[in-house]
């Protein structure tokens, strides 16, 4: 049971050093998170069409 109790001690004392981002941070960096999501799967749904046609054609020759 102590060494449970010296963990969550240690766990306490290291989330009390962590410098948290303040919220204008935070708000960028979801923005930025969300729109290169939103980008990579336009890209990917681009390429997986362009291959998908490609494909198509391949075979209907």
């Amino acid at each position: 049971m102590g060494k449970i109790r010296e963990f969550f001690s240690g766990v306490v004392s290291e989330m009390r050093k962590v410098s948290w981002p303040k919220r204008k941070e935070l708000t960028k960096y979801t923005v930025v998170v969300l729109s290169t999501v939103i980008f990579m799967a336009l890209y990917f749904v681009v390429i997986d069409l362009g291959i998908s046609e490609l494909f198509r054609w391949f075979l209907s020759i």
